[in-house]
């Protein structure tokens, strides 16, 4: 090692401690608030106050950090700070290794306390009953379109969704080789069958592809046998101790999946307004000739846009729809307010499935 290494890595020694020292003190200031909040009955995690400190650190930020690093990190403090405060308990689709615990992680930070679970219904039921403070549920694939069982979960739940996060979503063959030899059956989750259809049919047409709850459940089964393979990403690799046999065999490129943070209104109501904002909400219209073209004129009288507009059955036999919109915007905004009330009047069905800051 040379002198003038030694010196810096000094010099790197000196900073992490004062870093630590700097971290423990922030520590003892977050367990004043818990006690603070615990005596007035406020909700320890706000998604909008970690935005707001993370969007002033990046603006005083001045480098060589990059702003999303730095997000990173502060995002990493503030959720082992709350863990200290009182530890987020979340649900999300199991077991260890999937899409939806990497959502869960990334929007809540490292510090959480895991519910993972077997099935989307269960992460639904073990929000509502309270054995989770929050869930994690994929709502929208940018290749697959909806995940069309959360969408109809929330029909009944008293859930309310108070965020997202969009994730880059990398599909991976994984198995107790390195090789595409001797493979005779792929498992992963339907969605993840789906988005790597194009893929199988390529280079391992003749393999039978089986269903799994959870690509990381896949994932697990690939280990019980050499003939088998499972679809998931680097998480599930490292938590199976498997190989890689093929690096993302997703279909496009920059497939995507968003997923909705979603708890009790008691737990969290909805965040105020950030100013980029959206609302989620579900509605049916009597079976009339216009009844969806109705539904849309208040939305273009009082300037609202729509970005997401879905169909799904009603399961009543009477070939009657409910209708999944987002609306840009904040109830608290004036046309939005005037929008909502206009369309209500109109809805055989009307229920408001969440309002939250779009996510990245």
């Amino acid at each position: 090692m040379t002198a003038n290494l030694a010196d810096l890595r000094v010099q790197i020694d000196a900073l992490d401690r004062e870093l630590l020292a700097l971290l423990n003190r922030r520590a003892q200031v977050a367990e004043q608030v818990g006690e603070v909040k615990k005596r007035e009955g406020t909700p320890f995690f706000r998604p909008d106050r970690v935005a707001q400190v993370i969007e002033q650190i990046q603006q005083a930020n001045q480098g060589p950090l990059k702003n999303e690093h730095v997000a990173a990190v502060w995002r990493e403090i503030m959720s082992a700070c709350l863990a200290l405060e009182s530890p987020v308990r979340v649900a999300y689709l199991g077991p260890a290794g999937t899409f939806s615990e990497q959502a869960a992680l990334q929007f809540f930070g490292a510090s959480i306390e895991h519910v993972p679970c077997v099935s989307i219904d269960e992460v639904f039921r073990a929000t509502a009953a309270g054995s989770a403070s929050y869930g994690v549920v994929p709502v929208e694939n940018s290749t697959e379109g909806v995940v069309s069982r959360s969408l109809d979960l929330f029909l009944n739940s008293p859930l309310h969704i108070v965020g997202e996060i969009s994730l880059m979503v990398r599909h991976n063959l994984l198995r107790l080789s390195e090789s595409l030899d001797g493979i005779e059956a792929v498992y992963a989750h339907p969605q993840a069958l789906a988005q790597c259809q194009g893929w199988l049919t390529t280079h391992l047409p003749n393999v039978d592809r089986r269903t799994a709850s959870s690509n990381a459940e896949g994932a697990r089964l690939a280990t019980t046998n050499p003939a088998w393979a499972g679809i998931a990403g680097e998480r599930a690799a490292t938590q199976f101790g498997l190989y890689t046999a093929a690096h993302a065999i997703q279909d496009d490129a920059f497939n995507r999946t968003r997923f909705a943070v979603v708890c009790l209104p008691q737990t969290l109501p909805s965040p105020p307004a950030s100013g980029k904002d959206c609302v989620s909400l579900v509605v049916s219209v009597p079976n009339r000739p216009g009844a969806v073209h109705d539904i849309l004129m208040p939305l273009k009288a009082h300037g609202v846009s729509m970005t997401r507009f879905e169909s799904r059955p009603a399961r009543s036999g009477q070939w009657e729809y409910y209708f999944y919109i987002d609306l840009q915007g904040h109830p608290s905004q004036d046309h939005v307010k005037a929008a909502l009330a206009d369309l209500q009047q109109l809805c055989a069905f009307y229920k408001v499935l969440g309002t939250y800051p779009i996510g990245d």
